[in-house]
C-alpha cells in the first residue's frame, strides 16, 4: 500500500515550522551583521572599513534570501490560509493589524517574484563563460539580493503574524454565519489599516 498523503491541515503546520524557522534565522543573521557593524564603525555610526562593510552586508542579503528560499515557494498558500483564518474568526479573537501585516506580506512577495524574474533574465544574457565566482554573475546576484533585502526583512518583521493568525484559528471557535434577521446586532468591523508596527533594527 502507498503511504498516506499528508492532510491539507498538517500540510499547512510544516510550512508553518518552515516560516517559524526562516522567522529564526533572519533574526539571527541581522544580529550578528549588526553585531559586526557596531564593533567596526565610528563614534557617529559610518563604517571603518567601506569595502569590509559592503562583503557584510552582501553576505547578510544573500544568508536571508537563501533562508526565505525554504518558504518562497509556498509563501502565498500561507498568506491565501490566513485570509480565509482572519475572515473565520470571531472578531473579538482578532488583532486589528493583522489585515494590514498581510497586506505588507503579500506586497513584499509579489516583489520578490518581480526580483527573482529579474535575475532570471539577467542571468540568461550573461555569457557562457559567466558562471558562479565571476565577477559578472556574482555583481548580478548580489543586486538582486540586495534590492530583495528590504523585502524580506518584511517578511521577518510581520511574518509572526502568520503563526499567531495560525494559533487564535487552533484556540477560538469560528464565528457563526450571520443571521438574516433585521433584529441581529452586528459587530464593528476590524479595521482594514492598523498603524505601523514598530520599526526593525
Amino acid at each position: 500500500m502507498s503511504p498516506t498523503a499528508p492532510a491539507p491541515n498538517e500540510i499547512h503546520r510544516e510550512r508553518l515550522h518552515q516560516l517559524a524557522a526562516f522567522l529564526r534565522e533572519s533574526e539571527q543573521i541581522l544580529d550578528d551583521f549588526d553585531a559586526w557593524r557596531e564593533e567596526h564603525s565610528d563614534l557617529d555610526g559610518w563604517p571603518l572599513d567601506d569595502d569590509e562593510h559592503s562583503r557584510h552586508a552582501v553576505k547578510r542579503d544573500a544568508d536571508t534570501w537563501r533562508s526565505f528560499n525554504r518558504v518562497r515557494s509556498f509563501a502565498k498558500d500561507l498568506l491565501a490560509t490566513a485570509e480565509v483564518q482572519v475572515q473565520q474568526l470571531n472578531p473579538a479573537h482578532l488583532q486589528s493589524r493583522w489585515p494590514w501585516q498581510l497586506g505588507v506580506l503579500d506586497d513584499a512577495l509579489t516583489q520578490l517574484g518581480a526580483l527573482q524574474q529579474q535575475w532570471l533574465e539577467a542571468r540568461a544574457a550573461l555569457a557562457p563563460t559567466d558562471r558562479p565566482g565571476s565577477f559578472a554573475y556574482d555583481d548580478a546576484l548580489a543586486e538582486r539580493n540586495e534590492e530583495a533585502w528590504s523585502y524580506l526583512d518584511d517578511w521577518a518583521t510581520h511574518g509572526k503574524a502568520l503563526l499567531e493568525i495560525q494559533a487564535a484559528a487552533q484556540g477560538h471557535p469560528p464565528r457563526p454565519p450571520a443571521l438574516a434577521s433585521a433584529t441581529t446586532r452586528v459587530r464593528p468591523a476590524v479595521p482594514a489599516v492598523a498603524p505601523s508596527a514598530p520599526a526593525r533594527r
